[in-house]
């Protein structure tokens, strides 16, 4: 590759240099475009392992641990967002331990 003395150009010189690499440069986006533009087809059209779908691991079944007292069939596992029944209950002074599930409590020993 030639080396350029851009001080000693002209300006002529330099417009000719700048739209050479200009064009040049232009080229090379467009052929570095077309080949990404294959490879995004290729992993779009799931040619490639990446595209298998991933399985989530098996999660234990999570049992109840408190009780709604009012209402027996309401229940919660203690995990998430508070159901409305155990924060009202606790709004009103309750404690949580008095909604334990008797299976769910410790044993004394």
């Amino acid at each position: 590759m030639p080396s350029h003395d851009l001080k000693s150009m002209s300006t002529d010189e330099l417009w000719n240099l700048h739209q050479e690499v200009t064009s040049l440069l232009a080229e090379k986006m467009t052929a570095e475009m077309a080949k990404l533009e294959q490879q995004l087809l290729k992993l779009r059209s799931g040619s490639n392992p990446v595209s298998l779908p991933r399985q989530r691991r098996p999660y234990p079944k999570v049992f109840p641990k408190y009780q709604n007292p009012k209402n027996p069939a309401e229940s919660w596992s203690g995990r998430g967002k508070q159901p409305h029944w155990v924060r009202d209950q606790l709004r009103n002074g309750k404690k949580l331990d008095r909604f334990l599930i008797a299976a769910a409590q410790p044993q004394k020993g």
